[in-house]
């Protein structure tokens, strides 16, 4: 499971990183093309990104990728069936899928859950489905082997932090901020204090995200995390450039 594969992995490197892509934005083709690009950087793990029409956690660039996405006609088979192809080209990539709950929902969280499994997606971060709410979906996680990351943030209590960790599996994805993904988050003494809190309230790995936008944010951030996230900025670079330049800005961010 997660837990071990970033074990091993931080044997190699002092922090992993976690990208992330919305499938179908721009393309299925460009995701292809994308995620050669992060996995020849040496990137560890990938968040696929089924699209849905309120991504509530989700700051105006990734927003704007779902709808576009969906105006392009993304159906969640297609990206079932993209999501096999690259799992199985990408061994040493861990891909999770990232989604809201109503798209589980509708399929049937058996059915997803079994899916992923068969297609080799390591685990599952939903970001609007509660420890409270979670029962069943969690069972089929652990009956699968999967892990569902669940999320701190800083508005949660020690007290609940404590709940959350009780049931996440794999790592915890920790917000480095309050609001939505793609803001300016400062790498500062705050952030530390609260990445502390973070590290008191379980002893599962830590991601963090929500405003990783350079080199400087990841050697920041080492020693203090597990893995850090990068999304929005990705998307801008492929909006500005391409997919060799996510390739080139990468490498940079690892001095490969």
């Amino acid at each position: 499971m997660l837990e071990k594969t970033i074990e091993d992995g931080k044997k190699a490197q002092e922090i992993l990183l976690m990208t992330h892509l919305v499938l179908g934005y721009p393309s299925f083709a460009e995701n292809r093309e994308s995620i050669e690009a992060m996995a020849d950087a040496g990137v560890e793990l990938i968040e696929l990104q089924i699209p849905f029409s309120e991504p509530t956690a989700d700051g105006p660039v990734i927003l704007k990728a779902n709808g576009r996405s969906i105006e392009n006609g993304t159906r969640v088979s297609e990206c079932f069936e993209f999501a096999e192809k690259v799992c199985e080209d990408f061994p040493k990539v861990s891909f999770l899928f990232m989604t809201y709950y109503n798209i589980v929902f509708a399929f049937g969280e058996k059915q997803f859950v079994k899916r992923s499994k068969e297609i080799g997606i390591k685990g599952f971060i939903i970001p609007d489905l509660p420890p409270e709410e979670a029962e069943d979906w969690l069972k089929e996680c652990q009956n699968n082997s999967l892990d569902s990351v669940f999320i701190f943030t800083p508005t949660h209590s020690p007290e609940r932090l404590k709940v959350i960790s009780e049931v996440a599996s794999g790592f915890v994805y920790c917000v480095g901020r309050r609001g939505v993904t793609g803001g300016k988050t400062a790498f500062d003494q705050s952030l530390s204090n609260q990445i502390k809190l973070y590290t008191e309230a379980t002893n599962l790995p830590l991601a963090l995200g929500f405003g990783v936008r350079d080199k400087a944010d990841i050697d920041f951030l080492k020693g203090k995390v597990d893995i850090a996230v990068i999304g929005s900025r990705l998307i801008e670079i492929q909006q500005e450039s391409d997919s060799r330049a996510i390739g080139d800005f990468l490498k940079t961010i690892r001095s490969i």
